[in-house]
């Protein structure tokens, strides 16, 4: 039997990262061992009930392959009733629902790659996994990070970041990004816009090639990376990216119809686990909302479309996607 899907984990342990963010790790019992394995990027979704609704998000984890247990990192964000309740009520020793590892933003394979980094906020999370992997297993990679934050107080995994360059010196170069906060150095002022990458990875890089980059962050973090890499010549292949944020900006989507329309736009016919049932969907909804509507337990995290969670292939007819 397959042991994917929710289970329920205990807290091992809690970390302040900074005023608004902190870590968890979970203890993972002998018989969910293999279930719990992850590869660098991944992330896990949490489940908890709300005032009478299931609320779900997905956050990455931070852990690297090899440091024997798995941690994710939550960071408060306005108006977020997960992240709030999350921060603030859970602690060692409780329990919450936790879906096994899933994604595919990850490492490629070969060994030797030097690799370069770009994340803003809690974008790094899934990045320090990436990091801790492959400089661990691989002798001969080399890492360059460009981190932007407002300012050094809400540089997350700041300590851990500077673990790394202690422990693979002169394989790790880590270049923060300041907002609001001026340093000696100006073009480490400011945001990780076109305009600051540019220079940034001429000035850092004095020459080398880049392998493979790795983007998490803001919307205008990612397009601006993108456009500077690819003017260094690397290929879609080589440019890996990791979205927080859907088409919506994090707006929630409107409510799935209720009850079931009498006269259903169409009728879905999904398939899962090798079992088919037939569902109404009406104009203008989305095939998970009218298969939650019909009582289906479909894997899902964000609802907001970006997370793939609950991605499908379409085998007969058509659908659109935001």
């Amino acid at each position: 039997m397959s042991l994917r899907g929710f289970h329920s984990l205990t807290v091992q342990s809690v970390q302040q990262e900074t005023a608004d963010a902190v870590s968890i790790a979970f203890a993972i019992p002998a018989p969910l061992s293999d279930a719990y394995v992850f590869r660098a990027g991944q992330y896990l979704t949490l489940r908890t009930d709300l005032d009478g609704e299931d609320v779900r998000r997905a956050y990455s984890i931070c852990s690297g392959e090899a440091d024997g247990e798995l941690r994710i990192a939550i960071k408060r964000v306005p108006d977020g009733r997960f992240s709030a309740w999350a921060t603030e009520a859970l602690r060692p020793g409780h329990t919450i629902d936790v879906m096994t590892p899933t994604g595919r933003f990850g490492l490629p394979p070969g060994i030797g790659h030097r690799y370069a980094g770009f994340a803003a906020g809690s974008g790094i999370t899934p990045i320090l996994s990436l990091m801790k992997t492959a400089l661990s297993r691989d002798p001969d990679s080399r890492f360059h990070l460009f981190y932007g934050s407002r300012a050094t107080s809400e540089i997350l995994f700041r300590g851990a970041l500077e673990d790394l360059k202690d422990r693979y010196m002169g394989r790790v170069s880590v270049f923060h990004v300041l907002s609001q906060e001026q340093q000696d150095v100006a073009i480490l002022n400011g945001r990780l816009d076109p305009g600051k990458l540019a220079p940034l990875l001429t000035a850092t890089l004095g020459g080398a090639t880049i392998d493979h980059a790795f983007l998490c962050g803001p919307a205008g973090l990612i397009t601006a990376a993108e456009a500077s890499l690819t003017t260094l010549g690397l290929t879609p292949s080589q440019i890996h990216v990791e979205r927080f944020t859907s088409v919506h900006e994090g707006r929630p989507r409107p409510a799935a119809p209720q009850p079931a329309p009498a006269a259903p736009h169409a009728i879905a016919t999904l398939i899962l686990d090798g079992t088919s049932r037939d569902i109404p969907v009406a104009a203008g909804e989305a095939l998970l909302d009218a298969a939650l509507r019909a009582g289906l337990n479909l894997p899902y995290s964000c609802k907001g479309g970006m997370c793939s969670t609950c991605r499908a292939r379409v085998l007969e007819g058509r659908v659109t996607m935001a």
